[in-house]
């Protein structure tokens, strides 16, 4: 298996100590609805969990939840006038919710109902920010020790100049990362490029107690806490978006490899944005939109995982809409999701045609699966390349229906590649058990129809194939048979 490290800039074959892979995905920011873009990358980090599982690793996957309030305007990135202010207060005033916890536990309910709906597997961690504040001191007290870091004014600021690799990541050098961020200029750092470790600001409704001030923690040093908390001092992969990379991946290199003097990450994998039309989402443009937004449109969750996940990571995804007039609100139709929906739906329709075969004749298709499933995982060892992946499924979908119509495959070889289906589904995540399996009831129900019209009693076939309609089911005729598909 090979995986592009944003870090090396290159292909690396991916290798892990005792079968054990050790996570961390940057979660979201609790402050209101994540949007489909950061859905894009939580289930990018989903995708490469259960393709690991399914070759076999053990996951030991972390994502967080950062519910400290932080400035709309970080450090190190470009300021924008009278926008610099508490994130939370700013929500605790959209949203009349004004205890903080009440706030952040609203949205972590909601990103947790968002998360079920796109069938995301639950992470073996998903610690919060605001409950280990004390393990970033700790950090934080190691870097002022180490020469890393030095306070002022009850500030504490990372010196970047002590961190030799710093901007590797990014690769630019410190001159090009501060240049044109027009960074708004504290009186109090060394250099521009400093960050804050911890800051003390009257505007911030979260403060905590530390040894420069009563203040509260940056961003950055976040996710170093609780990463090396759960999984050590080395990860072997870190993921986020790719607007992650700087500042805060940058930050988050310098400053747990200065404090631990070890490599942080092995594997630094990011996901490119998602486009609508085109152009990033704005709330401005209203073409931002969230999960339950498209769930209200008649989307369903397996349709929008398959759209953003259908697409490799590293390449920028578009949403086209067909809206000229930039009006979002009436929006009727998502290509992409479009186009989830029709493959979800011939996925289904093979397992139901598989599983009305009660022929006893046995073809033997075991070749065909093992050629399949080598496809398959030859195309996801390749930087995960998932566009080859579904192209051996239905590879394997064609071959096997043409075995179907030539009346060679018996009730064995369905169930084998029911099977496989299911098996590369364990990937995909985009069937359900429930809604892939047509009940005994149900099976019962078409057969008695096709005695209806076999003695000619079309009356009553009407009335079986309306029951199946009104039950969720429709029904094809063919000459092989009656297929019963689920709407």
């Amino acid at each position: 298996m090979k995986v592009y490290n944003s870090y090396s800039k290159k292909l690396e074959e991916f290798t892990v100590e005792n079968n054990t892979v050790r996570m961390y995905n940057c979660g979201p920011t609790v402050y209101d609805y994540a949007h489909l873009g950061n859905f894009r990358s939580f289930l990018f980090a989903d995708l490469i969990r259960r393709y690991l599982e399914f070759k076999g690793y053990e996951v030991k996957q972390v994502m967080n939840f950062t519910d400290v309030g932080h400035m709309s305007q970080d450090d190190l990135e470009p300021s924008r006038e009278g926008e610099n202010l508490d994130k939370m207060a700013l929500a605790a005033k959209r949203t009349g919710i004004t205890d903080p916890q009440a706030l952040a536990d609203k949205y972590i309910d909601c990103f947790m109902e968002d998360s079920k709906i796109l069938n995301a597997l639950e992470p073996w961690k998903r610690p919060r920010a605001s409950e280990h504040v004390a393990e970033m001191v700790e950090i934080i007290k190691t870097l002022v020790a180490n020469g890393n870091a030095y306070e002022v004014d009850g500030f504490v600021y990372f010196d970047q100049s002590s961190f030799e690799s710093y901007g590797k990541l990014s690769g630019n050098s410190v001159e090009d990362l501060v240049e044109g961020q027009r960074v708004e200029i504290d009186k109090r750092k060394k250099s521009a490029a400093d960050f804050a470790l911890w800051k003390c600001d009257d505007k911030h409704i979260m403060k905590w107690p530390s040894p420069w001030s009563t203040g509260f923690p940056g961003w950055h040093i976040e996710c170093s806490a609780m990463a090396m908390k759960y999984l050590g001092e080395t990860l072997d992969i870190h993921t986020g978006g790719e607007d992650n990379i700087f500042p805060h991946h940058e930050a988050e290199i310098a400053q747990s490899e200065c404090a631990t003097h070890k490599t942080f990450a092995r594997y630094w994998l990011h996901a490119r944005h998602l486009l609508v039309d085109g152009g990033k989402m704005s709330k401005s443009k209203g073409n931002f939109f969230t999960v339950r937004e498209l769930i209200a449109k008649g989307y369903s969750g397996s349709e929008i995982r398959y759209a953003l996940i259908s697409t490799h990571y590293r390449q920028n995804m578009n949403f086209t809409t067909g809206v000229k007039d930039g009006n979002y609100q009436n929006i009727e139709k998502i290509e992409a999701l479009e186009e989830a929906k029709t493959n979800i739906r011939r996925m289904k329709d093979f397992i139901a045609a598989m599983e009305q075969i009660e022929s006893t004749c046995k073809q033997g298709i075991n070749s065909l699966i093992e050629k399949t499933l080598a496809d398959f995982s030859a195309a996801m060892d390749d930087d995960l390349n998932i566009s080859g992946g579904l192209s051996a499924m239905y590879q394997f979908i064609r071959e096997v229906n043409k075995l179907r119509d030539k009346e060679q495959l018996g009730r064995e070889d369905a169930q084998q590649a029911i099977d496989t289906i299911k098996k590369i589904d364990s990937v995909l995540g985009v069937l359900c058990d429930e809604e892939q399996q047509v009940s005994e009831d149900i099976l019962q129900l078409v057969k008695e129809r096709d005695e209806a019209r076999l003695n000619k009693n079309f009356p009553r076939a009407d009335e079986i194939r309306d029951t199946l309609i009104e039950m969720g089911y429709v029904l094809e005729d063919s000459s092989k048979g009656t297929i019963c598909k689920k709407i």
